[in-house]
């Protein structure tokens, strides 16, 4: 069944339209989900619904200009806006669970880009975040800007140009997966984001920043998944970046055979798995005992 679209209108005003899986019996968590620099939540339904269905309530929320808001499309004023946004989310989600448990957590889940955006409010904002999941987080990326690039950036940030569209280079469809007939999805789908405004980079180079440096201030338990023939994201940088999290509750999964987009992968139900098994964990350990505490 395909979820409820709703919307949270962030404190600017702008309108966040967001999936929201529903449980049948009172939620075991709460998960909210951020998407990727191209993608939105409609790529992840077959995930989403198998944790609503294991009995987790599950929001997944598209990024202001992405997805199904078309508003300022690809653009955004600065980082802060976009963690704020996510607080806001949080805010309200942490709001609904106190009506049902104080004890149930509440787990931010970020894929690809949105590892950034997850990584710095879990950092920044300790106490709105119980658990956090990361796959495959554009934290450390094989993509990066040439030389011109750069200095061209550089040059609108100085000139404070922001309304510049850029095309996004990942705009071939077998970067995010090897499986044909979801590459034909990608190609046709028609809100995913090609083009961002230069704001929006600007915005995502203050990002990477501040999310390379985030790891010693996590503290709450995280998942990593990495695909093994991921041509996007840097694993071994973010096997690095994992070793310096402020955490001792961390667990890794990889998927050597695997490229990117776990949801587009032939058998998707063996990374559900091991997410559904990390979930029942974080669940189990938040009922017998308070999270969020400071660690010796």
């Amino acid at each position: 069944m395909l979820p409820p679209i709703e919307q949270i209108v962030a404190s600017d005003g702008y309108r966040l339209r967001t999936r929201h899986w529903l449980p049948k019996q009172p939620p075991r968590g709460f998960v909210v989900a951020l998407h990727g620099i191209q993608s939105h939540g409609g790529w992840y339904e077959y995930s989403c619904q198998q944790m609503c269905d294991a009995g987790y309530d599950v929001l997944f929320v598209d990024r202001r200009g992405s997805g199904m808001n078309a508003a300022r499309r690809g653009d955004a004023p600065h980082g802060d806006r976009l963690i704020n946004d996510v607080l806001q989310v949080l805010a309200e989600v942490r709001r609904r669970r106190d009506q049902v448990g104080s004890q149930i957590p509440v787990v931010l889940l970020a894929v690809s880009w949105g590892g950034k955006l997850a990584a710095i409010t879990a950092a920044r904002r300790p106490e709105m975040v119980d658990a956090l999941a990361l796959l495959y987080p554009g934290l450390c990326s094989r993509v990066q800007p040439t030389a011109v690039q750069r200095a061209r950036l550089w040059l609108a940030r100085k000139l404070d140009v922001r309304n510049k569209r850029i095309e996004i280079p990942l705009n071939d469809p077998a970067l995010f997966t090897a499986e044909l007939r979801w590459q034909e999805f990608i190609r046709r789908d028609p809100v995913t984001l090609r083009d961002v405004t230069s704001g929006f980079l600007l915005a995502h180079q203050d990002l990477t920043r501040e999310s390379l440096a985030a790891a010693p201030s996590i503290h709450c338990p995280t998942l990593l998944m990495l695909a093994g023939r991921d041509r996007i994201i840097d694993n071994d940088a973010t096997r690095d970046w994992s070793h310096q999290l402020g955490t001792r509750e961390f667990t890794l999964h990889e998927y050597s055979g695997a490229q990117h987009t776990l949801e587009f992968e032939p058998h998707p139900e063996q990374f559900v798995a091991d997410l559904l098994a990390w979930l029942e964990s974080v669940s189990s350990r938040r009922s017998l005992a308070p999270i969020n505490q400071p660690e010796a």
